[in-house]
């Protein structure tokens, strides 16, 4: 039922066609970065050939304690304002970089990406039509990954477009808050409004989620989703398992800190109907009726799922991939359980550092 709310939600969001694209909204671009050289680059020229007035936006890059070659390249740029990151010691760099970037900032309107992110031209110019149309205080945008034909990021590609259509049809129903860093929009005053990431800054995770909903207690009738293709972000997956399960450890680490309860209970039925498959697994070696059982709720998972998953992958140009959907829900469950489990108990390494 839950994945079916999802899909019919999903279906009946309209995809934006500006009805103005007369540019007025003056944009900031915060981007923290660390240990990015080998992406920013890529980065600076999709935002030199976006269509929207170059005078009404800005580039800021807050650089946290990168190793490499990231602020030399981003001082390479002239037009691309850099900061340095001076705090240390503290629990979350990602925010404290977006903060220390929106304090810097000019423009009405904040939008943040990742410096791994590649936008369409026309990303800012949606945008910011989307924005003065709808009179959005926050916009989750559309993110997708950049995959070749190995296993590792077929699966990481197949799974977050899980996560996109879900986070699309939660923000239009107005069911719980979901978003991805990589692509939000939000106003400044919005973020001042709610003390930015006052009360929050402990966490490591959750620059996008948790603000999120900070601003959705504020604006519950201005936080929206932009589903337009000129809007699409990409962005590259994890190289190695170790990594992508950092990743999601990471993300699922924010959960316990989730004010949107709303959410906590979509989580919790998820987990436990991917812990079921383990339970049936294991109880199957004293009763083999059970394997039959588990091989029944495979195949209804999947075929429940899959309507869902190939209306998302459709929008996104991604339906070569949907061929391997069902073969992947073993691995899609394992991964599910133990990322739950150590994302609420264990630790995991980001970006070179170890969080607790």
């Amino acid at each position: 039922m839950l994945i079916a709310y999802y899909w019919q939600s999903w279906k009946a969001i309209s995809d934006f066609i500006p009805l103005n694209t007369t540019a007025s909204t003056t944009i900031s671009i915060i981007i923290p970065a660390r240990n990015e050289e080998k992406n920013i680059g890529q980065l600076f020229q999709a935002l030199q050939n976006q269509t929207y007035p170059t005078e009404l936006f800005e580039v800021i890059v807050v650089d946290d304690h990168s190793t490499d070659g990231t602020a030399a390249i981003v001082q390479q740029f002239p037009s691309v304002k850099l900061i340095q990151l001076k705090e240390d010691n503290i629990n979350s760099y990602k925010k404290k970089a977006i903060e220390t970037g929106i304090a810097a900032a000019t423009g009405d309107l904040i939008v943040t990406t990742d410096a791994d992110c590649l936008p369409g031209n026309n990303w800012l110019t949606t945008i910011a039509a989307f924005k003065t149309e709808k009179q959005s205080a926050f916009i989750a945008a559309p993110v997708v990954l950049e995959n070749n034909n190995s296993l590792l990021q077929i699966f990481q590609t197949l799974d977050f477009l899980v996560l996109q259509g879900i986070t699309g049809a939660s923000v239009y129903k107005n069911a719980h808050s979901m978003c991805n860093g990589a692509n939000l929009a939000y106003e400044k005053k919005a973020f001042q409004e709610v003390n930015g990431f006052q009360g929050i800054d402990n966490i490591a995770s959750g620059d996008d989620m948790l603000l999120m909903h900070k601003i959705w207690k504020q604006y519950p009738d201005k936080v929206h989703y932009l589903k337009s293709k000129e809007a699409i972000v990409s962005t590259q997956p994890m190289k190695t398992w170790k990594a992508f399960f950092n990743q999601r450890i990471r993300w699922a680490s924010k959960a316990k800190s989730y004010g949107d309860k709303r959410i906590i209970v979509v989580l919790l039925l998820v987990y436990l109907l991917n812990l079921s498959f383990l339970v049936l697994s294991v109880v199957g070696f004293f009763c083999s009726m059970y394997w039959i059982f588990l091989l029944g709720l495979w195949l209804a998972k999947t075929m429940v799922e899959f309507p869902f998953v190939y209306s998302v992958a459709s929008f996104f140009n991604k339906k070569s991939l949907l061929k391997y959907f069902l073969f992947f829900q073993p691995l899609h469950i394992i991964y599910t359980i133990l990322s739950g489990l150590f994302g609420q108990f264990g630790k995991y390494e980001w970006k070179g550092r170890r969080v607790s």
